[in-house]
């Protein structure tokens, strides 16, 4: 069962822009996070609660995670569907991603542990550039999905998402990670399996998009981030 959870992209104009922090450099034509690293693809209870905001956070914070413990996690359903009643306030009625995100910032428990962001920025879902850039070099994209109708049919045939004919958000608002690309179309993971969609049927139902910069310090010696940039503009937000 595919259950959705994704509330209307609410927009925030303090939102830091991944163009404003971006220091390069070039990005693959192709890339594949998890190629070589068996990284698991759990459902995280996405097929019974709305909860998938919490799900593509849990499987972004898998990736995060391998890159700076050099270990899969153990994170489990019952992480996310605590954090999931902690956010929705026990109402399974789905999330708004910027509000989670800022959650996300304040760091949610998980593993045994306590994983936070240090911060995320907002990228133009038309611009392939900047979406190559967070998969590339942030370890993955942090996306929102208006589904169409067609994608559930899609999906439920086993098939990748293309057909961009049917109205955006006619089947509902959904939340994936999104690890891969290459010429043809990205990969995202969502509902306990990987699910490819071409650079068009992204185009036409992302309606919105986020990198997500995990811990300073790593940035600090080698980086894509311009940390300096990104502290004045993490600072006049908070001043805001």
């Amino acid at each position: 069962m595919y259950m959705l959870g994704k509330a209307p992209a609410k927009r925030d104009e303090r939102t830091l822009r991944l163009t404003a922090i971006m220091a390069g450099p070039e990005v693959p034509e192709s890339y594949d996070f998890d190629a070589g690293k068996n990284i698991p693809t759990p459902m995280f209870a996405n097929d019974v609660y709305g909860d998938c905001v919490i799900a593509g956070r849990a499987h972004m914070t898998l990736r995060l995670e391998y890159t700076e413990q050099g270990r899969i996690i153990g994170l489990h359903d019952g992480d996310v569907i605590r954090e999931y009643d902690h956010e929705s306030g026990g109402v399974d009625g789905g999330l708004v991603m910027i509000e989670s995100l800022n959650a996300w910032r304040r760091g949610w428990k998980a593993a045994g542990g306590h994983y936070n962001i240090h911060a995320y920025a907002a990228m133009n879902p038309q611009e392939v550039n900047e979406v190559k850039a967070a998969i590339a070099l942030l370890s993955g994209a942090y996306v929102g999905l208006a589904l169409p109708l067609s994608a559930q049919e899609e999906i439920s045939g086993g098939q990748p998402w293309t057909d961009t004919s049917d109205d955006p958000g006619s089947w509902g608002g959904h939340c994936v990670y999104i690890p891969a690309y290459d010429p043809d179309g990205l990969t995202c993971v969502t509902w306990g399996r990987k699910q490819r969609m071409t650079w068009e049927f992204f185009a036409a139902y992302c309606d919105e998009a986020f990198a997500v910069c995990d811990d300073r310090d790593r940035w600090l010696a080698s980086s894509p981030v311009d940390v300096g940039a990104l502290d004045r503009l993490l600072t006049e937000v908070t001043q805001s």
